[in-house]
């Protein structure tokens, strides 16, 4: 049965506007919207609909670096502070670093290392994930291992 647009529904879908900083953009078509605006009311409707598990695929994907860091800080505060599992596709090795707890690293759908950062962003698990050389030194900022590519050397994927 069709269920009636409630007053609950209206709070939800203002708190989920409000957190993903689109409120002044409500009455908007999403087809009139940025990219980034677009990827931040994607993740608008998946915090309305007020789930424990958010599945997200690319959420920084379109966003300038200030969004990008708004949209993992709001992620991060929703797992610490709602106790919400969240799980992403990134392709960003620094960002995953900083912000997630586990992370997978795959390549052609297999599974190549899974773990804590530390454990996952290494010189080895890179090279084979990406086919490209760099150096993991401490973030200045976090003290997450951050991946600095070599200059376009890649290595070989192993067979």
């Amino acid at each position: 049965m069709r269920r009636q647009w409630s007053l609950a529904d209206e709070r939800a879908v203002d708190q989920a506007l409000t957190a993903t900083s689109l409120i002044e953009l409500r009455a908007k078509p999403v087809a009139e919207l940025s990219g980034g605006q677009r990827q931040r009311a994607w993740i608008a409707l998946v915090l309305a609909q007020d789930t424990p598990i958010m599945l997200l695929d690319e959420p920084t994907t379109f966003l300038d670096p200030a969004h990008q860091l708004e949209v993992l800080g709001l992620l991060t505060e929703l797992n610490e502070r709602d106790g919400r599992t969240i799980v992403a596709v990134v392709h960003d090795i620094n960002q995953a670093g900083r912000f997630a707890h586990h992370l997978i690293a795959m390549r052609q759908g297999q599974i190549l290392a899974e773990g804590t950062p530390a454990e996952v962003i290494t010189e080895h698990v890179i090279a084979e994930t990406f086919g490209i050389t760099c150096v993991i030194i401490p973030d200045p900022v976090t003290a997450t291992p951050l991946c600095i590519p070599s200059a376009l050397r890649p290595t070989q994927y192993p067979s």
